[in-house]
């Protein structure tokens, strides 16, 4: 038979861990939803009317090489630059903190797939041998590296989902 005081310690060290579980789902549901939050802002962001206008005009850009568009456009340093990079800095620059975070594992690479990764690839492709013309040019090999690691994050992602429906 047990008695009083050592049924009073079973149920508080039942109570500690009953305690401890239900604060490690809290706070695993809390980790979740901040994630959720920012990822939610971050699309916000890319649906703002600036960004689909800078996005637009990014679109309709006809990249062959980082030499022909510097003579359409000037450099990325010029002073008598085309408002063009400015569109592309906002594009770029978006997904460029966006790769970050998936790097740093803030945001789940999934639900940034889901949300708006079916243009990641096209647009890293289309703006990718500018990236590299002006980090020759500037000698600034890191720029827009997070953009590069989420473009290739996905098509790493988009073979591995191809290849589990086979």
């Amino acid at each position: 038979m047990v008695d009083i005081p050592t049924l009073s310690i079973m149920i508080a060290a039942a109570s500690v861990v009953a305690g401890v579980v239900y604060y490690a789902f809290q706070l695993r549901h809390s980790v979740k939803a901040r994630q959720m939050d920012l990822l939610m802002r971050l699309y916000l962001t890319w649906g703002s009317e600036d960004m689909k206008k800078a996005y637009g005009r990014f679109l309709a850009l006809e990249i062959q090489d980082y030499n022909d568009f510097v003579k359409r456009y000037g450099a990325i340093n010029s002073p008598e630059r085309s408002p063009v990079w400015v569109d592309m800095d906002r594009v770029g620059w978006f997904f460029n903190g966006v790769g970050f975070l998936v790097f740093e594992k803030f945001v789940n690479i999934k639900l940034v797939d889901d949300l708006m990764g079916y243009g990641v690839i096209f647009i890293w492709e289309k703006m990718k041998p500018l990236v590299e013309g002006w980090r020759k040019q500037l000698n600034i090999p890191k720029s827009f590296a997070w953009f590069e690691y989420l473009a290739n994050e996905m098509k790493k992602r988009e073979a591995r989902l191809q290849q589990s429906q086979k």
